[in-house]
């Protein structure tokens, strides 16, 4: 990662450009053509220093439902577990930790009712049930990295 890499993650984590060609604007900003932004940007996700570049909503504004989900699962069924959680396209994240909660994955549903059917299908056909981590009150809005 050079200097101008480094400038395009900088500019992409805060004023993203709304507008029907962004990556254009971007680079006039950073004196580049839209062509080589884009190109780095897929360099930078090929390499995996970036996962995605995508809006973050607010789901609970929209009447929606989100939330944080902890599961205790023995270690020879985390692969399998992951597949079961991995293939409900509400579930943004999916994490491996090493504690008696191992698998840690957030849920974003259209309504309550969607959100607390796939945490009953996950609990059945996994044998493992859900603990249900709803956010009480958010603290951060948003993190930059200086890269």
């Amino acid at each position: 990662m050079d200097r101008i890499d480094r400038a395009i993650l900088n500019s992409i984590q805060g004023e993203f450009p709304l507008a029907s060609r962004p990556f254009a604007e971007l680079g006039a900003k950073l004196g580049l053509d839209e062509d080589e932004v884009t190109s780095r940007l897929q360099i930078l996700k090929d390499e995996g220093i970036i996962r995605r570049i995508a809006p973050i909503i607010n789901v609970k504004k929209l009447g929606g439902a989100s939330t944080l989900v902890a599961m205790s699962v023995p270690l020879d069924k985390v692969d399998e577990v992951a597949d079961i959680i991995n293939a409900y396209p509400e579930v943004s994240h999916n994490y491996l930790r090493q504690d008696k909660y191992n698998i840690w994955f957030t849920v974003s549903a259209p309504s309550k009712s969607r959100l607390d059917q796939i945490l009953e299908e996950v609990g059945e056909k996994t044998g493992c049930p859900c603990l249900n981590l709803p956010t009480v009150k958010t603290f951060k809005l948003g993190v930059k990295f200086e890269v």
